[in-house]
Formats: C-alpha cells, sequence, structure tokens
C-alpha cells in the first residue's frame, strides 16, 4: 500500500542521506504514536535506496528487562565484520563504542535504531554518544520513537535532549492521516471515510487494520479488529502466531520450527495475511508491534506460561552462538520458572552492568529478588546486595534503601554482625537524599561502633568511610579526615580497592579544603587504584570530587576542567547520579564566569529532572534560583524555596551553606535588607566555625551590605574582605583574576563614576537588570547624569531578555530552520548558530525548538517581527 502523506518526510530523509554521502552525517528522530507509520516510512526509505547504501538495522524489544544493546546485536549479525567478534559476555563499551562510530565512518551507512523508546541504558548510552560525532560520520543514524510514550522521568528524553541541541540532528514527526488520505484508503469501500478517521484518530495502522476487516460495521478497537483477522487463520497458523508473539517483536524461523514442528506452512498463511511480515536478517515481524500485543493478550495465561516455556527450552538447546542470558531471564519470567529465573536473572544482571546498563541490571535483580525466598541466608543478601548497588548507581533511592534493610535483617537473624553492619553502613549512604538525612547519620555512626567490637576488615573500613563521608559533606572537615585515614589501612590489609578508592576519595576532597595540592594528590591515588580495578564509577567520583570542591572555592577553571572530564566519562555509562549533580556545579561555574545562558540550560536541565534525589538537585537548583534572581525573574523565588527545603531536609552544610548565601542575595536584589539579614544569619556561625573561608566571607558580605556592624574573621576570603574593608578597586581585581564579571561589577558599584559607569556596562551586558536598576540610581542621586542607555528596546520589550540577535534566531526557528539553515541565512559559522539556539532555549525555559515556538507565538515575540 502507498505511503500517503509522507513525502515531506521522505524528501527530508534523503537530503540528510545526501549530507551523509558527503561526510556529514545526520541523526534523524522520528516520532509518533503507536501505529503512524514510522516502521513502515523508514522500511519504503530503506527499500528504493537498498541497492544504493549499506543497511544495518537494530531493534529494541519490548522485553520485560530490555536486552542490553540489543540493537547492536542485530547490527553485528547484518555486518558480518569485526563487529561481531567484540560482542563477547562483557563487551569493553569503549571499544564497541568506538568500534561502531568506525563502522559508520569507514563507508555511507543507514544505520536504523528502531522503537528507541524500549531501549536499555546502555543502548541509549550509544546512542548519546554516536549522535555527539554523526557529523564527522558518513552515517545516516535513524531512531524511531514512540513520543507518546515518553513520561517526563523516561531516560530517553535526556538522549533526545542531547542531540536536539546538535545542527546535525533533523527531527521528522508523523502526523495521522487527513481525511482526504483516508478516503484514499478507503478507496471503493462502502464505509464512511469522515467516520472512520474520527474513530480511528486518522492512525494509519488503525485504519489499514479496520480495512482489512470484512465483517459488517467498525471494530471498536484494534484488539478486535487484529483478532477478527487471526480468526480467519486456520488453527495452525494461529498456534504459530501465538507462539510468534511469545517469543517477541522480531521471530527466528528456527524458533518458532523448534516450538512448533512444522511451522512453515502456517508462518506462510501468516505471511500472506500480512498480519506477520519478512523483517531483516531473514527473520519474520509481525507487521506492526500493536497486532503482536493483540494477539499476546488474547492467550490465555496457562498457554501463555507454556509458550514461555517452549521458548526458554529452545533458547536453552541452542548451539547458535552465545545465549542472551536477558532474553533467557524474561521468558523463564513469563514461564514462572524459578530455577530458571535464579539462574539467568543474576547472570543477565552482572552483564548488564558491565555493559553500563545499570537500570537494566537493577531490575533483574529485582525479578530474581521475586523468587528469593527460600535461598541460603548468603545467597539471598548477596542478591540483595547486589540490587542495592545498582540502585544506588540510577539513583533509585527506594530500592536500595529496601534492598540494603532487608540485607541487614537477614545478616542479623543469622546472627553475623559483621555483615549487618556492613549493609547498615551502606543503607546510610542510600538514605542519603531523601527526608531521613538524621537517620543516615545515625545509622552510620552505630554502623562503626558495632562493626568496632569485632575484630577489624573490610566492612569497619567501610563504614570508617562512610561515616567520614557524612562528615565531609557537613564541613567537619578534620573529623573525616581522622575517619578515611583510618579506613585506608583496614581496607588495603583487607585487599578491598574498592573500599580503599572511596576512602582516598573522601580524603582527597576533604584535604582540598584545607591543602588544595594536597588534596589532588590524595584523589590522584584514588584514581590510581580506580583506573587499574576497573572501577569507573570511582573514576568519575573523583572528577565530582575536584570539580565541585574547585567550584566551592572559587578555582572556576579548575573546576571546570575536571567537571569536563567527568562529564565526557558519563557519556558512556548509565552514571545518572554522578552526571546530574556534576551538571549543577557546571552550571555555578558558567554563572560565575558569565556564561549565563549556558548556566541556565545546565541548571534547567537538572531541575527538570524528577527521577534524582535531593543531594543530586540542590546545586542545580542554587544556580538555577541564583542567576534568574540576577536576571530580576520573579520565578527565581520558587527555585531557592525549593533548593532551601531539600537543603534543610539534608541538614548538610555543603547544602545550607550556598542555598542561604543564594537567598541572601536574591533578597538583596528583591530590596529586603531585613531579609537578607535573616537569610545570612541563618548560615553565618556555622560558616565561621566550620572556618569556611568562601561562605563565611559570602555571608559576612551580605550581612555588612544589610547593616551589619560586627567585623567578620580576618580569614575570610579576600575579594570579600576587601570590598567589606572599603578597598573596592582591590576587590575588583580580585573578581576579576578569577574570571568573575558580575561580582567585578558589584565592587566597581561601590567606587567612583567611572568605575560605576564601567560597572553599568557590565550589569548591562549580563542582563542583570536589578543590580543595573539599582546602580543607575544611585549614580543618578550623586548627580550623574549621562549613563549609558542600558539594553536595546528589543530586549527590555519581551518578559525573557530576548536580544535583538536572539529574537532573530526565534524568528528564524518558526520557519523550520535548522542550526546549519540559521547559520547560512546569518551568515555565522554553524557552531555559533547552534550556541544561539541553545541560549534561545535556556532564557525561554523551553525544551525544544518547537515548544520555543509555540511560546513565542503565545507571547506575541513573532508578530512584532
Amino acid at each position: 500500500m502507498d505511503l500517503l502523506e509522507r513525502d515531506v518526510a521522505m524528501r527530508q530523509l534523503g537530503a540528510a542521506l545526501e549530507n551523509a554521502a558527503r561526510g556529514e552525517g545526520r541523526a534523524v528522530l522520528i516520532s509518533g504514536e503507536a501505529g503512524i507509520g514510522k516502521t513502515a516510512l523508514v522500511e519504503r526509505f530503506v527499500r528504493d535506496r537498498h541497492a544504493a547504501v549499506r543497511v544495518l538495522w537494530g531493534t529494541c524489544d519490548a522485553l520485560f528487562t530490555p536486552r542490553p544493546l540489543g540493537p547492536v546485536f542485530d547490527m553485528a549479525a547484518q555486518a558480518h565484520d569485526s563487529l561481531s567478534t567484540l560482542l563477547t559476555d562483557t563487551p569493553d563499551r569503549a571499544v564497541l563504542f568506538a568500534s561502531l562510530l568506525a563502522e559508520l565512518q569507514r563507508r555511507p551507512v543507514v544505520a536504523v535504531f528502531e522503537d528507541v523508546h524500549w531501549a536499555d541504558e546502555a543502548t541509549l548510552d550509544l546512542l548519546r554518544f554516536l549522535g555527539r560525532r554523526v557529523s564527522r560520520t558518513s552515517a545516516l543514524l535513524v531512531l524511531t520513537y514512540r513520543d507518546d510514550e515518553l513520561g517526563t522521568s523516561h531516560p530517553l528524553r535526556t538522549v533526545l535532549g542531547d542531540l536536539a541541541s546538535s545542527y546535525a540532528t533533523l527531527r521528522v514527526p508523523l502526523l495521522p492521516l487527513s481525511e482526504d488520505a483516508v478516503r484514499a484508503l478507503v478507496g471503493d469501500d462502502p464505509r464512511d471515510a469522515a467516520a472512520l478517521r474520527h474513530q480511528t484518530g486518522g492512525n494509519p495502522f488503525f485504519i489499514t487494520e479496520v480495512l482489512a476487516t470484512t465483517g459488517v460495521g467498525l471494530p471498536l478497537t484494534v484488539r478486535d479488529a487484529v483478532l477478527g483477522r487471526v480468526a480467519r487463520l486456520s488453527s495452525a497458523a494461529q498456534a504459530t502466531l501465538e507462539a510468534a508473539a511469545i517469543v517477541g517483536a522480531r521471530i527466528d524461523p528456527w524458533l518458532l520450527a523448534t516450538m512448533i514442528p512444522d511451522s512453515a506452512e502456517a508462518a506462510d498463511e501468516c505471511l500472506a495475511s500480512g498480519i506477520l511480515t519478512a523483517a531483516q536478517a531473514d527473520r519474520l515481524a509481525f507487521r506492526h508491534e500493536l497486532a503482536r500485543q493483540a494477539v499476546l493478550e488474547s492467550i490465555p495465561p496457562v498457554r501463555r506460561a507454556q509458550l514461555h516455556a517452549l521458548v526458554l527450552d529452545a533458547l536453552r538447546m541452542s548451539t547458535r552462538g552465545a545465549p542472551d542470558l536477558a532474553q533467557l531471564a524474561h521468558h523463564a519470567e513469563g514461564a514462572d520458572n524459578r530455577e530458571a529465573i535464579l539462574a539467568y536473572a543474576p547472570a543477565a544482571a552482572r552483564q548488564a552492568s558491565a555493559a553500563g546498563a545499570h537500570r537494566s541490571a537493577a531490575t533483574l535483580f529485582e525479578l530474581a529478588l521475586r523468587v528469593a525466598d527460600g535461598l541460603p541466608t548468603a545467597d539471598h543478601a548477596a542478591l540483595l546486595e547486589a540490587h542495592a548497588r545498582e540502585c544506588t548507581w540510577t539513583d533509585q533511592r527506594a530500592g536500595a534503601i529496601a534492598s540494603r534493610q532487608r540485607a541487614a535483617d537477614l545478616w542479623r537473624e543469622a546472627n553475623n554482625p559483621v555483615k549487618q553492619g556492613e549493609n547498615l553502613a551502606s543503607l546510610a549512604l542510600a538514605l542519603v537524599g531523601t527526608d531521613r538525612w538524621a537517620e543516615a547519620k545515625h545509622l552510620s555512626r552505630a554502623a562503626v561502633q558495632m562493626l568496632e567490637q569485632l575484630p577489624p576488615g573490610q566492612p569497619l573500613a567501610q563504614a570508617y568511610r562512610n561515616l567520614a563521608w557524612f562528615h565531609r559533606h557537613d564541613h567537619d572537615l578534620a573529623t573525616a579526615i581522622s575517619l578515611a585515614e583510618r579506613a585506608i589501612p583496614l581496607a588495603e590489609c583487607a585487599g578491598a580497592v574498592h573500599v580503599a578508592a572511596m576512602a582516598y576519595d573522601t580524603l582527597g576532597g576533604a584535604w582540598l579544603f584545607l591543602d588544595y595540592e594536597r588534596g589532588r594528590r590524595y584523589l590522584g591515588r584514588c584514581l590510581e587504584i580506580a583506573r587499574e580495578a576497573g572501577l569507573d564509577g570511582r573514576v568519575v567520583s573523583v572528577y565530582a570530587s575536584l570539580g565541585s570542591a574547585s567550584c566551592a572555592l572559587h578555582r572556576f577553571a579548575e573546576a571546570e576542567r575536571h567537571l569536563d572530564q567527568g562529564l565526557a566519562l558519563t557519556e558512556a555509562s548509565d552514571l545518572d547520579i554522578v552526571r546530574v549533580y556534576m551538571l549543577g556545579w557546571q552550571a555555578i561555574v558558567h554563572l560565575h564566569q558569565g556564561r549565563w545562558a549556558t548556566a541556565e540550560a545546565m541548571a534547567s536541565e537538572v531541575v527538570r529532572r524528577t527521577d534524582v534525589s535531593d543531594h543530586n538537585r540542590v546545586a542545580g537548583l542554587v544556580a538555577l534560583g541564583r542567576l534568574r534572581a540576577r536576571q530580576g525573574r520573579a520565578d527565581g523565588q520558587a527555585v531557592l524555596d525549593e533548593a532551601l527545603t531539600l537543603a534543610i531536609r539534608s541538614d548538610a552544610f555543603q547544602h545550607v551553606g550556598p542555598v542561604r548565601a543564594a537567598r541572601a542575595e536574591a533578597a538583596w536584589l528583591a530590596g529586603d535588607a531585613k531579609r537578607t539579614l535573616a537569610e545570612a544569619d541563618a548560615a553565618y556561625e556555622a560558616a565561621v566555625q566550620k572556618e569556611h573561608g568562601w561562605l563565611a566571607g559570602e555571608l559576612a558580605f551580605w550581612r555588612w551590605r544589610a547593616g551589619a556592624v560586627e567585623a567578620p574573621p580576618d580569614w575570610i576570603a579576600e575579594p570579600f574582605a576587601l570590598q567589606i574593608s572599603g578597598a573596592w578597586r582591590a576587590s575588583a581585581e580580585a573578581w576579576r583574576r578569577l574570571g568573575c564579571p558580575y561580582e567585578r561589577a558589584r565592587a566597581l558599584a561601590d567606587g567612583d563614576a567611572a568605575a560605576q559607569g564601567e560597572a553599568l556596562a557590565i550589569f548591562d551586558r549580563l542582563g542583570a537588570q536589578p543590580a543595573a536598576a539599582d546602580l543607575r540610581r544611585t549614580m543618578r542621586a550623586q548627580g550623574i547624569r549621562q549613563l549609558p542607555r542600558g539594553p536595546r528596546p528589543a530586549t527590555r520589550g519581551n518578559r525573557f531578555g530576548l536580544t535583538t540577535r536572539q529574537l532573530d534566531i526565534l524568528q528564524l526557528l518558526a520557519e523550520g530552520l535548522s542550526n546549519a539553515e540559521i547559520a547560512a541565512r546569518l551568515s555565522i559559522a554553524p557552531k555559533t548558530a547552534e550556541h544561539h539556539v541553545a541560549a534561545v532555549l535556556a532564557k525561554l525555559d523551553v525544551p525544544s525548538r518547537q515548544a520555543a515556538v509555540r511560546l513565542a507565538r503565545s507571547e506575541n515575540l513573532l508578530a512584532e517581527r
């Protein structure tokens, strides 16, 4: 059947392929609801060009737990080259990713990743990795997904956000068919086209399924349409169709033959009916996933379990390469085979973890735990501990807490205080980022006290390190250092390299605030241990420690470098727990260095994430709230209110101090000196007691601004001390050396007329409206009349502070231009256009170009152009 109303999409794909053939690869995101025709479009496009270009096709399956890197295994089977040899039980991700990238660079190729809304974390990491580099390949990277199944916390959203900012990415949303198109499909059929479109919503699959039925009247659901066609098949074909539905989205004929002897003729009947089609790599597939789901749901539960058991047995006996452990676990669950679940789910989980798919690993361990009752205590507890570790890496706090608590209980019942104490110590860390911070610290101390009564070893080392972590984040540095130093020899003596690495991380992070170079040496030792032991998460954690501490110490160039290194490492791994934390601190770095649009984009990404813990959100909230306060946006206060709620809940000075400082500044910019003093006072004494030079300095500065008369300690950070003492010129110079334009302007504003004029220019350039307005009032009160004119009318005329160039960019977005087309229209580099677009999205606080255009129209930002 012809593809109706898909000509524009087909031309877009063709143009993207032409770019790829010239060595300017493209990523095409094809989206739409189930049944809209995504696969049909790509299959037609590929079929028309199959002779001219190589095609690799991989599918993400709707299994109970997705196959880690499942599409890559599909592609390897088609590639017949070195790529297939890399897919061992525990593939090296870096080598695998680089190998696939090289495959895309070798010669023109269309790489199709189908149904990526079902992708596992490792596949999503791969797509992010390839998408950021596709412009330097000869590849057309095609991703299809159901956009109506993406909730706000769906992991694919992060990948789409990363890809959307690149000029090499093209979005192709598929819309429902019009009434004219439905009329063309109806043809001579007596059914009314308008009524059919109304009842099906213009969904091509719904329409064609309904038209394929011969019964009288219109079926109310697609399920009825599919099952109506199935009912006309022979009993053998129906049995084969049921078996195919159990197997999955792509069906190997040999597997069907094993399950249903003499199924070839029945499969031919299914193909002739159009319910099954021939797919890539000589496999079969349902013409649409909805058809498979309809058949699957029609199978009685007992029969469904029997079929899963048949698939399981067939896969177990197969000699066709290494078994897919995740697939075996899926069918073991469907067959309700406890023995097989316990055999395959943990093994598949460990394989997924090694591939970096920690969410899939957590799900597989959870599957094993559902049937773990009755196992020996050691085996059951080991599953719980493994599940907790995977949940911790993916910030699934509830799962980590439940498993650690249950493991501790099991070891207590088994009268094993060492393992009980070890799990209580880990439980304490799992409680971080919840509203149980006080309980977490109490548990951590209790674990140390329990384990100190027993022979020393790894558990006590880990308990010391975990308690040191709490003290470090509360800026009790001496205690943190003492505990970490006690942990290291115990861990090294026990051969527990991961615990030793954690202790060196904590020790170095604490020393950074006292002796920066000494702290760097300890963190360097942690890196050595982690890299030698293959502890990728700990390597990233070191960069997070260096980056966040350097930022807190206003060593912004070093902070940016370390955070960039850490964030780059998370591109090829499922380490959201660290990535989101680092993004928040990187946003603070950009804020201080005057790159406000970039800061807002990063902070907004953190704040939009609702699937991460409080601990990992606070820095992003501080960055975004402080930025919006400096811009004079009323919505900044709500962000800082949320930050305060989370900081108070954590009761950790690392959170409370920066939040109070940001709120003191926001209050001052709002003209409320009384509230400024109250916010600063709320954390000042603690900052002084902990001798945190930078936070004590900033809080002292806001107290001074608000009228406090007592002198601060002489050890507070130099720029604040200088300005408080009246040495505004020296303070401004100190801020200049640190690369902080806003803070430099704030110091200059205390100076003479020339300095104030320079400060005003900086405030205007940054878009710091409250500070600029306040300085203009001060200068006028001093009799200065010739003031810089401030932002242009075009900038003042919209509440988002968009510049004239940004309004131009918004207009071009409304015309549907890509980054490359915007660059050509404005005679600028594509990368510059990409930055302009990112800045516009950040100022509008929207996740996509389409959302920006919708908001612009609602705000009449385009009507004025």
